[in-house]
């Protein structure tokens, strides 16, 4: 069973950066395809970016492509976000997700294709 510890939200002003972290324990993000979601409460939880578990070809939601950079470290089997150019419709909670099998662009978004989640972390950004 997986363990995902999501770090690094907090309140920035319209234009600024944060780098988000998950820590994952009991299983190896190398063998893992994970992924970023966000929520705002009362809808519905938004596809953020994922990363398949061999490094290939990484995946963005629409309305974070070109500001937004997923990576991950194996040796402290963690997995960040940065987040750049941050908007204010980029306020929410954000979501850590680990998948049991590799993932194709169809499968990323699909919050059915993750097996464990994180519990979330603040970010908010001011205008």
């Amino acid at each position: 069973q997986a363990q995902l510890v999501e770090s690094g939200g907090g309140l920035v002003q319209a234009g600024g950066s944060l780098r988000l972290s998950c820590a994952v324990s009991g299983r190896a993000v190398t063998s893992s395809s994970m992924g970023w979601f966000r929520q705002v409460s009362g809808k519905e939880r938004e596809f953020v970016a994922a990363m398949p578990w061999n490094s290939g070809a990484m995946f963005y939601g629409h309305s974070v492509q070109g500001r937004f950079t997923i990576s991950r470290d194996n040796a402290k089997n963690t997995v960040y976000l940065q987040m750049n150019s941050l908007k204010p419709e980029d306020t929410a909670v954000y979501h850590c997700a680990a998948s049991r099998g590799n993932l194709i662009s169809g499968d990323a978004p699909r919050e059915t294709s993750y097996h464990f989640w994180g519990q979330g972390t603040q970010v908010t950004v001011a205008s």
